[in-house]
């Protein structure tokens, strides 16, 4: 009969850790790239996505909070809002709360992905294609149709707000 040592049955147990883990990776790679979650700024290949940039002490804001909620309804399309301020914890969630923030905030600010600088005028919003490459700035109030016709997918009316091509 053989007998091991505590360090060995460590190893050991590491080891099947490691085979586990590994194999778990393989199996999840193979399966292709998983939706992400919704607060995630990673992109699905089909919908068109608007970040928004929102405080909860801008009037501008809190009126276009019911329009982004309702297009984040709508299929081909998601919202994501930036807080401002940078609230986080209870503080953010308070604020959402009390706004109706329906849309999922984001934890950190995508604008130096794009390389942008921090939006001077609120609200500002993102608008990204399908890919996750930046399409449009859009300054100012905006609502489901405008940030629709932004994309150039539907003829929607024209719209509020000043406007920035990304490219």
């Amino acid at each position: 009969m053989t007998s091991l040592s505590a360090a060995s049955l460590t190893r050991a147990a590491r080891t099947a850790r490691a085979t586990t883990l590994a194999a778990a990776l393989l199996i999840l790679t193979a399966c292709g790239e998983q939706p992400a979650p919704d607060g995630s700024l990673q992109h699905n290949g089909s919908d068109w996505t608007f970040v928004n940039y929102w405080a909860e002490w801008c009037k501008p804001c809190i009126k276009e909070i019911p329009e982004l909620n309702a297009l984040d309804e709508r299929p081909g399309f998601r919202v994501l809002g930036v807080n401002f301020d940078g609230a986080a914890g209870a503080e953010l969630e308070e604020q959402i709360a009390t706004l109706g923030v329906a849309f999922p905030t984001l934890d950190e600010d995508p604008g130096a992905r794009y390389e942008l600088a921090r939006p001077q005028v609120l609200p500002t919003t993102l608008v990204l294609t399908p890919q996750g490459d930046l399409h449009r700035v859009l300054i100012g109030p905006q609502t489901a149709e405008t940030l629709i016709e932004a994309t150039g997918v539907a003829g929607a009316s024209t719209g509020a707000g000043e406007e920035r091509s990304g490219n």
